[in-house]
């Protein structure tokens, strides 16, 4: 990222010597207001963007930690899932077993 040299104040204070031959000096004071404007502007834009990214990283982050919290109650409705059907499944078998068992009584 390229690192910016100037500040707003920095520019708004420099003054240009003026030579018999320079630039008008009115000219030159009205290029860098516009140049202040446009740098104030961007500095508005980056504090608004920073703000904006800071904002959307939180958003991330406790979405994340919804998804974990989510994530965990399914393991457990999955475990409890499992454990009922085995559950039944060794219901099963004991009656099974029960049958054959008083069959050869």
């Amino acid at each position: 990222m390229n690192e910016i040299k100037l500040t707003a104040q920095e520019i708004l204070d420099k003054e240009f010597p003026i030579d018999f031959k320079g630039y008008c000096a009115k000219e030159v004071d009205a290029f860098l207001d516009a140049v202040l404007d446009d740098y104030q502007s961007y500095d508005e834009n980056i504090e608004a963007l920073e703000k904006k990214i800071a904002e959307l990283e939180k958003q991330v982050s406790d979405l994340k930690a919804h998804n974990l919290e989510l994530e965990s109650k399914q393991k457990v409705i999955d475990l409890s899932n499992t454990t009922s059907y085995s559950s039944v499944d060794l219901l099963k078998r004991v009656s099974r077993l029960e049958e054959e068992v008083y069959k050869k009584r």
